[in-house]
């Protein structure tokens, strides 16, 4: 994979496509930043935030959704203007991770404790009107989530559990039910975090602590393709570029070891790969 960042994040995420301005979206979450990376010209920018982000989201009306530690906001990149909403989830123990719009612009976002010791998170969809509701608990990390072509299937993963779990959905309401496991990932592999879908339904998945993404099939489960990273912690993955071929990647450099950070020297950076079939777009959040 080509790496496109000229320094490391501590723990990038969240990336995102932005069809209107042609640019991709990602964060830091514990170096508080968001970042640009403009495809032409090679161009990254960056802003500082006053919290951990864990999730970036164009927005319909203009500028950007951001999920901060407890709850939501809306930024301005070209002025900067943040504008905090009220808080979801105001436990001081808990933080905002994952999270990703669907179709019809509703923005799903999961917590996680921030020491990771115990499942103090949960799985909220924020509707365009603004109402929230939540619909898991006991999440240790909550992480990727994506939808089949017909909307009528939502796969997330809380990876502790080391497994990508489906549930059924109604495209109209947004209601999920019928949790069910898809997969279960082993040691070797790592856990599964980010993840999105391509036009065909195939899901691809970053592997955490697993240094690759892999592409799987979304009834079964089974690795369809592997392509390995050099970044022990690949965190997230999605499509972007004009015809939604490129695959861009997100990784972590935190809490590695010397003797990883030498084997794994793309840790951190934001990486880019070419494939095939296209990939599903960034939805807005209509709100």
């Amino acid at each position: 994979m080509k790496r496109l960042t000229p320094q490391p994040a501590h723990l990038g995420e969240g990336p995102c496509w932005h069809a209107d301005e042609h640019v991709l979206y990602w964060v830091d979450i514990l170096g508080k930043r968001l970042h640009r990376y403009d495809p032409d010209g090679h161009r990254n920018a960056s802003w500082d935030l006053p919290e951990m982000v864990g999730t970036v989201a164009p927005r319909h009306s203009g500028g950007l959704v951001l999920a901060l530690q407890n709850g939501i906001a809306f930024f301005d990149p070209e002025s900067g203007a943040l504008e905090k909403q009220p808080d979801i989830d105001p436990q001081p123990r808990t933080r905002f991770n994952d999270g990703k719009c669907d179709p019809q612009g509703r923005l799903w976002c999961g917590t996680m404790d921030i020491e990771e010791t115990d499942t103090l998170g949960a799985l909220y969809r924020i509707d365009p009107s603004g109402e929230v509701t939540q619909w898991a608990e006991d999440v240790g990390v909550s992480n990727g989530l994506t939808w089949s072509p017909d909307q009528r299937r939502m796969y997330y993963i809380d990876s502790p559990t080391r497994r990508i779990d489906v549930f059924d959905m109604d495209p109209h309401s947004g209601d999920i039910s019928n949790r069910r496991p898809l997969v279960e990932f082993t040691e070797e592999e790592g856990f599964p975090d980010g993840m999105t879908s391509d036009s065909e339904g195939n899901l691809w998945v970053a592997h955490w602590a697993g240094a690759r993404i892999t592409k799987r099939d979304p009834d079964t489960g089974a690795v369809l393709e592997t392509h390995a990273t050099h970044a022990y912690q690949t965190s997230a993955c999605c499509f972007g570029g004009p015809n939604l071929t490129d695959l861009f990647v997100t990784t972590a450099g935190v809490d590695l070891t010397p003797e990883q950070h030498t084997r794994f020297p793309d840790s951190g950076h934001l990486l880019h790969l070419k494939t095939s079939p296209a990939g599903v777009p960034t939805y807005p959040f209509r709100g």
